[in-house]
Parts: C-alpha cells; sequence; structure tokens
C-alpha cells in the first residue's frame, strides 16, 4: 500500500476510535485525554498536507481551491455541527470530540493505492470525509431498532417498547446503562436515566436491594440522612450505590400495585437530591425519579432503552469510509438521482 504521509498519519485514528467505542460499551464514558493526541496528529497532517498542495509537492490535488474549499466545509461546517448537535442535546460529550476531531484528522478523502485498486472506492463529489463518516454513521445506526425487534421477538418479549428497548430483570437495573420506558402510568420514552438511579443511590448512601427490600421506608425523607454522600457520575462500579451490595440479598417487592405517594411532602427524597447535587442528573427530573423508583420497587421486570453509544456505529462508519467510502451516495447514485 502506498499514500501520502499525512494519510498514513490519519489511520491513527482506526485503533483510537475503536478503543473509545469500546470504552463507551463498557462505561458509556471517554476520557478527555482520548482525543488531545488525536488533535495533535490531525494538526500536523493537515499542516504538511497544506504545504504539499499549496507548493504543489503532492499529484493528489491538482485544484487547490477545490481542496482548501472541502478543509473549509470539514472545519468550519461540521466541527460548528457537531458542537451545535452536542448543546441540543443529540450527541454525548465524547461524541461530539470524536466527530471534531474527525472533522480536523480527515477534511478530505484519504486515498490508499494496492497494486490493482484504490481505496476508498466511492468518494462523493462534496468529498468532505468527515461528512461521510457522519452519514455513514447514521445508515449503520439505522440497523440497531431492527436488530433489537428481531432480538426482541426471538425471545417472546413483544411489547410497544421491542423497538426500542429490551426487558431486564429489575434486581440487575444498576448494572445496566440506559433508562427505564415505563412510568406507574405505562410507556413512556422519557423515564428515569439509570445514571441518574445510581447517583442518587450514592448520595443517601444505600444500595438497590435495600431500597426493594423496603420501599416505605426509602420513600419517607425522613430516612434520609442528614449528611448525605457525594452523588458521583452514575457510572457502575463494583459497588452498589455507597457502599458494597450483599452478595446473598435479594430482595422482591410484595405489593403487584404502584404504591400510593401523595401523603408524603417529598416523596423518596427527589427535591432534596436535586437542589444538593451540583449540575443536573441526565436531565432527570423529581418527577421522573419518583415514578422511576415507583416502578422498579413494584416490578420484577422492566423495560429499558439501552440505547446505542454512538461511538460504535461511528466506528464502523470509519472503518467503512476508509475502504468502501460514502454509503449513502452510493445509495443514492443508484436510485439514479445523481
Amino acid at each position: 500500500m502506498t499514500a501520502s504521509l499525512p494519510d498514513l498519519l490519519r489511520l491513527v485514528a482506526v485503533p483510537a476510535l475503536g478503543w473509545a467505542a469500546w470504552r463507551d460499551v463498557k462505561t458509556r464514558r471517554v476520557p478527555n485525554r482520548t482525543w488531545l493526541p488525536l488533535l495533535g496528529v490531525a494538526l500536523l497532517a493537515l499542516a504538511v498536507e497544506v504545504w504539499q498542495v499549496w507548493t504543489g509537492a503532492t499529484v493528489g490535488y491538482v485544484n487547490q481551491r477545490a481542496y482548501f474549499l472541502r478543509v473549509l466545509i470539514s472545519i468550519g461546517f461540521v466541527v460548528p455541527l457537531s458542537y451545535g448537535f452536542w448543546w441540543i442535546g443529540g450527541f454525548g460529550g465524547a461524541d461530539a470530540k470524536a466527530l471534531i476531531t474527525l472533522a480536523v484528522l480527515f477534511p478530505t478523502f484519504p486515498t490508499y493505492l494496492f497494486p490493482d485498486f484504490a481505496l476508498p472506492v466511492v468518494v462523493p463529489t462534496l468529498g468532505v470525509f468527515a461528512m461521510s463518516v457522519l452519514s455513514n454513521t447514521v445508515v449503520v445506526g439505522l440497523f440497531y431498532p431492527v436488530a433489537l425487534t428481531l432480538r426482541n421477538a426471538a425471545g417472546g418479549h413483544v411489547a410497544k417498547a421491542m423497538v426500542i428497548g429490551r426487558p431486564v430483570a429489575t434486581d440487575r437495573i444498576t448494572e445496566e446503562y440506559g433508562r427505564l420506558l415505563q412510568t406507574p402510568e405505562g410507556f413512556t420514552r422519557r423515564g428515569l436515566d439509570l445514571d441518574a438511579l445510581r447517583m442518587y443511590l450514592a448520595w443517601r448512601g444505600a444500595n438497590f436491594a435495600e431500597l426493594r427490600a423496603d420501599p416505605d421506608a426509602f420513600r419517607d425523607p425522613e430516612s434520609i440522612p442528614a449528611e448525605t454522600n457525594p452523588p458521583g457520575d452514575g457510572a457502575i462500579t463494583v459497588t452498589d450505590g455507597g457502599r458494597p451490595a450483599p452478595d446473598d440479598e435479594t430482595a422482591d417487592a410484595d405489593s403487584e400495585e404502584a404504591p400510593e405517594e401523595t401523603a408524603i411532602a417529598d416523596p423518596w427524597g427527589a427535591e432534596r437530591f436535586f437542589e444538593e447535587i451540583e449540575g443536573s442528573a441526565y436531565g432527570t427530573t423529581p418527577e421522573q425519579l419518583r415514578a422511576g423508583l415507583t416502578v422498579l420497587t413494584s416490578e420484577d421486570e422492566v423495560w429499558i432503552t439501552p440505547g446505542i453509544p454512538f461511538l460504535v456505529p461511528m466506528f464502523i462508519g470509519l472503518l467503512v469510509g476508509l475502504t468502501y467510502g460514502d454509503v449513502l451516495y452510493a445509495l443514492i447514485e443508484g436510485l439514479g438521482v445523481f
């Protein structure tokens, strides 16, 4: 394989983004330090390539205007677009940082020459690689609800939530990432965030098994210690809440009906929780916390939407982009639109 020095340097994105995607699946957390070295490589590769194009040292770009226009679109449009998606809540912080990094690292399509062929195969007219990675990511992400539905149907789990969620045993809920798809009234897309649940348990120094065993006691805000704990960020750890969960403790709620909460001024201490923590708990409201706790202490199985860590389809979109090219462009071209 032969390629320009900048395009060879850019291949470092493959193992780096692959590791970030794996970390996102396991912990839903990607350290900020992941992106700084990549941005350093990106700026070095861009500086070398700009010099090559400007001086005519490379034959890859005989049209300087086209090259610099693509760089301008990648950095001047994709970077603000990524930030905008994060600002409105469409992206997580790591997702936005990954796409911003790719926009600087791959402002144009790379070229890798082999004896009998060249990669990528399909290069769109626009020629902005980061845009193609984003469109590939969207195409890959469309397969996730299909796979989830088929998996649920094969397991006999047929419900309204089967397209976006999956059932889990309630006593294992603190070992999951995602969002609850249930309230005492039924299906919802905006249920309790499970990171917020872990933050709440850590804050009051309790584990989930204890809460399930005696929900009436925990519903009373007077049961909350005078001195609460730092809530953390809701990441999954070896402990459940503020202390390790007992190895042999299991608890099932006795009642099949949602308990009444109207007689208590601040059920579960939800208002106090949000007053004491700094910032928000992943957009969770006191009402969502109360509704989620009511469901989780009265049901043995619940539906959650695990979501798909966006870095996973982005990593696949990067691999597809480096090999095949722009999938969406190929599909549209195949339909005769272009």
